[in-house]
């Protein structure tokens, strides 16, 4: 069924290059506006292609995510297609598991399947009679002056466009970001982290899950991590997240065995011997890399959303959030601006930059956090404080992660208020601390304790820890 545009068609032609997650979704908020949107992909359509290829690490929808789904009508069928996760589950190496609730009782985040929510994006922005997609069209060049923009077929055949607006939507390794990078006062870092990332599957067990569903779960290992999510044929998607040195240490099947019963005993009947030794082997670990770059646009002719303007590191869940935050962040300022394009694209860059740092750097402490932190009863206490605090006092302590995945909270302010927050708490702590102790010492300045009956003879700790001894 089509649909119709909010308004009427204006003849601006808006070009989204990537037909990924972020230039799915962008084309439906352009077309909903009424502008005629082209989508370009470099790839053939995933829809119909036998092999899909790309990144394959499983996603956690959260707030931010479902609120730009929810202005394009998607949010109910996606959140349908998705498995709620109310919490971590912490495994120890001795096999025990430890739940840490997200936030409060009812929310969670939610696994969806990065390829069948691409595709469900795709078939949504061809509803739109006013938006058409693209497939096997690789951008070859584009002027940021006159909007021309040249397209090459996999048969060697040229296409030319010309459009009012080019929508940067192609990935971490964006094309449309190198004119960018020619250009005078235009800012760019790319890191790539020392530590890659592989993928092993958790099949059914008599056609029911291996593991509860309804959480994260984790293998904290300090230096390294394994963590697993639900898919809605039963199976979990395990990935693990180690050093590249680790992973290169680990050259024959029986070697993946060993490492496996020395940091996770409990997954080796849950995966299985064989699939361990020949799925380990199937790929390499692949890189990680987080990209900044400032600002978004030029003029009033282009524009950089999604991982094309900040890539992220997959470790706080935000990668897609932020990236379809984009979609609705723009949104709103062209509702601001009556969409004057060369007033919105710098407003747009003026907004969104500090939040998409803000949340690259926030994304790279959370790897320490999941694969170290989460073992430490310092972190365990703060987070129930946290919790508690958050409990009495819901408006003036909210923890980081709520306002991360269960808000609209700029990342950016986000950032400024945890700092604060801990603080206050920090030093509430210690003057509690400091009040017990002062405490303590007055009463037993005030009432001293009877040593003679406090005192154990000699004699019968020794026999004491005799015993213990040879028990």
């Amino acid at each position: 069924m089509e649909k119709s545009a909010d308004k009427p068609n204006k003849k601006k032609v808006v070009a989204v290059v990537g037909g990924g997650l972020v230039g799915a979704l962008n084309a439906c908020f352009f077309a909903k506006r009424g502008f005629n949107v082209e989508v370009f992909e470099s790839r053939e359509d995933i829809r119909i292609a036998k092999i899909v290829k790309g990144r394959s690490i499983n996603l956690a929808l959260s707030h931010r995510g479902r609120q730009s789904l929810k202005h394009v009508g998607m949010e109910d069928k996606i959140v349908s297609q998705g498995i709620p996760m109310h919490a971590r589950m912490i495994h120890s190496l001795k096999g025990k598991q430890s739940p840490i609730p997200y936030g409060k009782k009812g929310q969670y985040i939610l696994s969806v399947d990065r390829a069948n929510l691409n595709k469900e994006l795709l078939t949504e922005a061809e509803t739109y009679p006013n938006a058409k997609l693209n497939f096997d069209h690789k951008l070859q060049d584009w002027s940021a002056e006159t909007g021309l923009m040249t397209f090459v077929r996999s048969d060697g055949s040229k296409e030319q466009i010309k459009v009012d607006l080019i929508v940067g939507c192609d990935g971490a390794f964006s094309a449309i970001r190198k004119q960018f990078l020619r250009r005078s006062r235009f800012n760019y870092s790319q890191t790539y982290i020392p530590h890659g990332y592989m993928e092993l599957t958790m099949p059914p067990i008599n056609g029911e899950f291996a593991m509860k569903p309804n959480y994260l779960h984790i293998w904290p290992r300090n230096t390294f991590m394994m963590i697993a999510l639900p898919n809605l044929d039963k199976t979990f998607t395990c990935t693990l997240f180690m050093p590249f040195e680790e992973f290169e240490k680990i050259t024959t099947g029986d070697e993946v065995i060993e490492f496996f019963q020395k940091y996770f005993p409990d997954t080796i009947p849950l995966i299985g011997v064989d699939a361990l030794k020949r799925d380990y082997f199937r790929l390499p670990a692949q890189a990680m890399v987080s990209v900044k770059c400032s600002p978004y646009h030029i003029g009033d002719k282009c524009v950089l959303m999604g991982d094309a303007a900040h890539a992220v590191v997959p470790f706080y869940g935000q990668g897609m959030n932020a990236g379809f935050e984009d979609c609705i962040v723009f949104d709103e300022i062209m509702d601001q601006l009556n969409e004057d394009f060369s007033a919105v694209l710098p407003e747009y860059s003026r907004v969104r930059v500090p939040d998409d740092h803000a949340i690259a750097d926030l994304a790279m402490y959370n790897y320490v956090e999941m694969r170290a932190h989460v073992n430490s009863k310092w972190f365990l206490f703060r987070k129930r404080v946290d919790n508690i605090l958050h409990f009495l006092m819901p408006k003036t302590i909210i923890p980081l992660y709520t306002m991360v995945t269960f808000t609209r909270t700029r990342y950016h302010k986000a950032i400024e208020r945890w700092h604060w927050q801990d603080q206050v708490v920090n030093r509430g702590l210690l003057l509690c601390t400091t009040g017990a102790i002062l405490g303590g010492s007055y009463l037993l300045v005030k009432n001293p304790p009877d040593i003679n009956k406090l005192s154990i003879p000699a004699e019968k700790m020794w026999n004491r820890l005799v015993a213990l001894g040879s028990s």
